[in-house]
């Protein structure tokens, strides 16, 4: 290959040839998309974080804002406008990066004839974005203003205590179109692609691998210590699990459940708590899941404590409550393993016993460990109240194309915090919004919300919240919570440093080198 000579002749030292520094990683499914306004999912924002950056980016020991494009930013007294002083950047084409791009960027995500599946989140922040994004307002209505080429002012909904940790998400990440102007789709074909991260792509095959290589027009170039990543599509745990045990990737991001007890006992492998829900999700829409009877009896009829110890196995929390515990607001209780009740609103709802309730699949992306809860679920069903469901497994692609168009009856979930607030739980979830999968609608949930964006940080604004996400998971029973994860994460920290576990298990590709 000609990617170690290349190397080799950027880091030529007095006449020494150094080897490159290569970190391989499993990224489960085959990234469905690298444009930063249509991604949506962990294995693409893996990937994100090398390829971009936009106005602040996520330390990698605490998941907070550090630096990014911005180098400095101010908040008004009220807290809901942040002004940004950008550095002078570029694409690495050379076109330079100003507030006008982070203004045209934004502005096509929100864009409805964009289609961005992640647009609902900077609506949820951003003054004018949700009118703008929903066809009532035109784009002047958008709280974005470019002060002057490197003076970036944005204007919140309400005094988020969220927000600034919030803008390193993908969603508020910038696009060079130019570029996409001249070649349209294709944009991201690796002999088009422009990027402004700390890595640049280097090959895409398709199933097979993607690898991204240092950047030396990135303006932090000479801090990024590792010179080449390779993202791996494999989306069986067990070989990727084995492919680290054999030295042949340096990150695996899980354990297979049925190895988790001899994986625990490894020094290489690291469990932290995590700021995520592993959850099932209900189309409110198909029958006989309309009637809130029969998804309460779905949810009190399962046995989460069962489920965590024998088949999680790593610790993770049973949980019916969709917001796990943070300072200051502890977990809702919900709808628990009650199965006598669960058979009462199950007969009430007109199938006594599980007697003509119809064949239902549950839907998961391709996983042994999604494989093992779905079956675990699929016998507490037919166990406690007699009803048979089917199991059904995609590709990952495929899976979020079923979940987004609500093709499914019952589908696996899962949702790790974009930042460390109740909110991000929750906001998702008012009607109409993009990542509502469930269909879900309730006027009085989506008033709390937008109530509580109002609210300064404090007791009253949490009060708001836990108020909504009662009526979400304990009156309406939208979803089912099954229990706040664990992460499980295989990585040699003692080779390898800017490595460190976090609440939301973020691991920006720029702060790792090897030690």
């Amino acid at each position: 290959m000609t990617v170690v000579s290349s190397f080799a002749s950027n880091n030529a030292e007095e006449g020494n040839m150094k080897e490159p520094v290569v970190f391989r990683l499993i990224n489960g499914g085959e990234p469905a998309s690298l444009d930063p306004a249509m991604i949506q999912g962990v294995p693409e924002n893996r990937i994100y974080q090398s390829l971009f950056e936009g106005l602040v980016a996520y330390d990698y020991e605490t998941a907070r804002a550090i630096p990014g494009v911005a180098q400095s930013w101010t908040v008004s007294d009220d807290n809901t406008v942040y002004t940004f002083k950008l550095r002078q950047t570029s694409w690495n084409d050379g076109v330079a990066i100003t507030a006008q791009t982070f203004v045209d960027s934004w502005l096509r995500e929100l864009d409805p004839n964009t289609a961005a599946p992640y647009a609902w989140f900077p609506s949820m922040f951003v003054k004018g974005a949700a009118e703008y994004n929903a066809g009532t307002a035109g784009a002047e209505a958008v709280g974005v203003k470019a002060i002057d080429d490197y003076t970036l002012e944005v204007t919140l909904v309400g005094p988020l205590p969220y927000a600034l940790d919030a803008f390193a998400h993908y969603s508020f990440g910038i696009a060079p179109l130019h570029t996409i102007a001249e070649h349209g789709d294709s944009w991201t074909n690796v002999d088009k692609i422009v990027t402004n991260g700390p890595y640049k792509l280097k090959e895409w095959v398709p199933q097979d691998k993607l690898v991204v290589e240092k950047d030396p027009k990135y303006w932090d170039a000479k801090n990024v210590k590792v010179d080449q990543f390779v993202y791996l599509p494999v989306e069986d745990n067990n070989t990727g699990y084995s492919m680290f045990l054999n030295g042949e990737v340096d990150w695996m991001t899980t354990v297979p459940t049925d190895r988790m007890k001899e994986g625990l006992l490894r020094d290489d492998v690291i469990v932290s708590p995590n700021l995520a829900t592993y959850y099932y999700v209900i189309n409110n829409k198909v029958e006989p899941l309309t009637d809130v009877r029969v998804r309460k009896a779905l949810s009190m009829s399962i046995n989460r404590t069962e489920l965590t110890e024998r088949i999680g196995q790593a610790g993770q929390i049973p949980s019916a409550a969709m917001v796990p515990t943070m300072e200051g607001y502890p977990a809702l209780e919900g709808n628990t393993f009650n199965v006598a009740e669960a058979k009462k609103l199950l007969a009430e709802a007109g199938y006594p016993n599980g007697e003509g309730f119809p064949v239902l699949p549950i839907l998961y992306n391709t996983s042994e460990g999604h494989k093992k809860m779905a079956e675990f679920i699929q016998a507490q069903w037919k166990e406690n109240l007699g009803i048979d469901v089917t199991l059904e497994n995609q590709e990952w692609k495929t899976f979020l194309s079923s979940k987004n168009q609500h093709d499914y009856s019952i589908a696996r979930s899962g949702w790790g915090g974009d930042y460390q607030d109740p909110n991000t739980f929750l906001d998702m979830f008012v009607t109409g919004a993009a990542m509502n999968d469930m269909q879900y609608e309730n006027p009085e949930y989506d008033a709390l919300i937008e109530k509580a964006a109002t609210m300064k940080a404090g007791a009253a604004r949490f009060e708001a919240l836990r108020e909504a996400e009662s009526m979400l998971v304990e009156r309406d029973q939208a979803l089912i919570p099954l229990y706040t994860y664990v992460k499980v994460n295989c990585i040699d920290l003692n080779k390898w440093g800017g490595w460190a576990p976090n609440v939301l298990d973020l691991h920006p590709p720029r702060q790792i080198y090897k030690k």
